[in-house]
């Protein structure tokens, strides 16, 4: 249980992390896309491996099939509703962003930190240990996006210190969202884990394909191809304990 709240708190101090490099360290696009493509293939392994490898029962099939779909669908409902609202931005490296729609961003964070932070506690759950992959897929997908946000949060008017206590608020945030999703989940029986676990999966892949990607081979170039190939591969890595 201290173990979610721990490691939720983990993965949400990367927010924090981009959101004092969007105030106080000019860092390049360029670099920032190579994170953001590595972020990618760790994404994509973590939903591969963590949340749709290992099913025990063959009526969990169904379940991660369903909940894959589901997932995916409430993300893109949610995307285009934020987008709508400015906050397409909020994975985005841009040191200038046009319409300056910092508190969007920041908004659309809260809602990809809070699911993103239940699975670390619904991995745990599940598996009895922390899942790395899970974990620093999540950080390094963070980074960019409470980057953006500062940005624009500053352009807007914010103070930094302002700043700071919104992503610190966030923090504890993700990491009560964490040991939430470990006590809520933990009354379920194993078939509904898988459902949890394919709705996880499928608002990954669709978040990495519709904000992460784009961004990442805008800012990065061709060489994003091989960097998300060595983040999956990292992540399959760490998912079959070979180190």
């Amino acid at each position: 249980m201290l173990q979610a709240l721990f490691w939720g708190m983990v993965a949400g101090g990367a927010l924090l992390i981009g959101a004092l490099a969007g105030l106080f360290i000019p860092v390049p696009r360029r670099v920032t896309g190579y994170i953001m493509a590595f972020g990618t293939g760790v994404l994509i392994g973590a939903a591969s491996f963590e949340l749709l490898g290992k099913i025990k029962k063959e009526i969990g099939f169904s379940y991660v099939i369903f909940g894959f779909i589901i997932g995916a669908l409430i993300f893109t409902c949610f995307e285009l509703l934020i987008s709508k609202k400015g906050g397409k931005d909020r994975k985005l490296s841009r040191q200038k962003l046009e319409n300056h729609s910092g508190m969007a961003i920041f908004i659309g964070s809260i809602i990809d930190a809070i699911p993103e932070s239940i699975i670390i506690g619904v991995g745990i759950l599940k598996s009895n240990t922390v899942s790395w992959v899970l974990v620093l897929a999540i950080f390094i997908s963070n980074i960019p996006e409470a980057l953006s946000s500062s940005v624009g949060l500053k352009k807007d008017g914010f103070s930094p210190k302002k700043i700071i206590y919104l992503w610190t608020f966030v923090l504890i945030l993700t990491s009560l969202s964490s040991f939430f999703g470990y006590v809520l989940f933990s009354k379920l029986n194993e078939s509904y884990m898988y459902l949890v676990s394919g709705l996880a999966a499928g608002g990954i892949i669709a978040m990495v394909a519709s904000t992460m990607m784009p961004e990442a081979f805008e800012e990065g170039g061709p060489i994003v191809g091989l960097l998300t190939a060595l983040g999956l591969l990292c992540s399959y890595i760490l998912s079959a304990g070979i180190l």
